[in-house]
């Protein structure tokens, strides 16, 4: 029996994904590191340190670790400025009614302070556990931090249900051996193969997450 639904953050209960990468896009710039959007979409999930790397691998170049913080502080500092996130249409009720019918949980690549700020705006006291990318060593795509939040639960796999819009999300899940939705909201739905149900865009989020509550 499903007692446990697990949400990515970033494009699947908040649209905020078009800043992340308008704020990756420019201090990658800074750095001398030209990227797409497109780009940070394909790596969406991963922790930022994993994020970096495959950017700056993926420009042909090599970032010592010493300039990590840095590049994060400006990353933050960056996205901070330009963002003007709003949950999708209909997941806030949604998640009303699916509060105490199902434990609630969240696990997301963002650090820390961005995943708190942007909760304890949107959506206080929703979920009962909340993994963030400064969280575990080896972040998605490894199945980690999936396996946390499992274990942060006291369920088993078999229980949970993970919604994710990002390639490296659906692998996670899958890797944690996790029944996965996906959600196509930046990417083509052949990216999100892996998942068990695709759907055919965010706006059949809400229906799809309800009819649990018949099932």
């Amino acid at each position: 029996m499903i007692s446990s639904l697990i949400f990515d953050m970033d494009g699947v209960l908040l649209d905020s994904m078009p800043y992340h990468a308008d704020a990756w896009v420019q201090v990658s710039g800074e750095w001398g590191v030209q990227v797409t959007h497109n780009d940070i979409y394909e790596i969406e999930g991963a922790n930022h340190i994993l994020g970096l790397q495959w950017l700056f691998q993926r420009a042909g170049k090599e970032l010592e670790p010493e300039y990590y913080e840095a590049i994060l502080d400006r990353k933050i500092e960056i996205f901070s400025k330009i963002a003007d996130v709003r949950p999708f249409e209909g997941i806030l009720e949604c998640l009303g009614r699916l509060k105490g019918k199902f434990n609630l949980s969240v696990v997301t690549g963002s650090e820390r302070s961005t995943v708190e700020s942007l909760l304890n705006e949107f959506f206080p006291d929703v979920f009962d556990v909340v993994v963030c990318g400064d969280d575990v060593e080896h972040g998605k795509p490894f199945p980690d931090p999936y396996l946390k939040a499992v274990e942060l639960l006291g369920v088993t796999v078999d229980e949970c249900i993970v919604i994710e819009n990002a390639p490296m999300g659906v692998e996670a899940a899958k890797g944690a051996g996790i029944f996965c939705v996906g959600v196509p909201t930046y990417v083509s739905p052949d990216k999100l193969s892996k998942a068990d149900v695709v759907l055919t865009d965010h706006e059949f989020l809400p229906d799809y997450l309800l009819k649990l509550l018949n099932s």
